[in-house]
């Protein structure tokens, strides 16, 4: 068994991959140490570790794919729990919000890469014209009655 700590006892730091988990940022504890290992979350200004202890006042940057969000530990829990109670142990900065509204307007406006193209892939008959363009007809997969 480890070690328990009496009730009337406040937690004053906890490692932040079990805050992340609990602040609903990652579905799993090991899915945020996979993120804290591959450099994506910073702590303080610097990129963190699983175990490094996490505190109320401390500002955590976290890389989910193209967003980037800065958020202010307002409170720990080492229990996961509802989303309207992770909600509370953050506060999301201004500037993260900013930027992730003009992401999400970027994305919106830009067009999608398939709608560029032409058509979609080339159809059997398209393949063949292609190679046929590309090579030329050799003398022995000629059609043509001219030798």
């Amino acid at each position: 068994m480890g070690v328990q700590r009496p009730d009337n006892q406040r937690m004053d730091k906890l490692r932040i991959d079990k805050w992340l988990w609990a602040a609903r940022f990652y579905k799993t504890r090991s899915l945020a140490c996979d993120e804290i290992d591959k450099g994506r979350v910073a702590l303080n200004g610097q990129t963190a570790k699983p175990a490094r202890e996490v505190k109320p006042g401390d500002t955590v940057q976290m890389r989910q794919g193209p967003q980037v969000r800065t958020v202010v530990v307002l409170g720990l829990s080492a229990q996961r729990g509802p989303a309207p109670v992770a909600q509370q142990l953050y506060q999301e900065t201004t500037e993260s919000i900013e930027n992730r509204q003009q992401l999400a307007l970027q994305q919106r406006y830009a067009r999608e890469p398939a709608l560029s193209l032409a058509q979609g892939r080339p159809t059997k008959r398209d393949r063949r014209e292609l190679e046929q363009a590309r090579h030329g007809w050799d003398a022995r997969w000629s059609a043509s009655l001219d030798p």
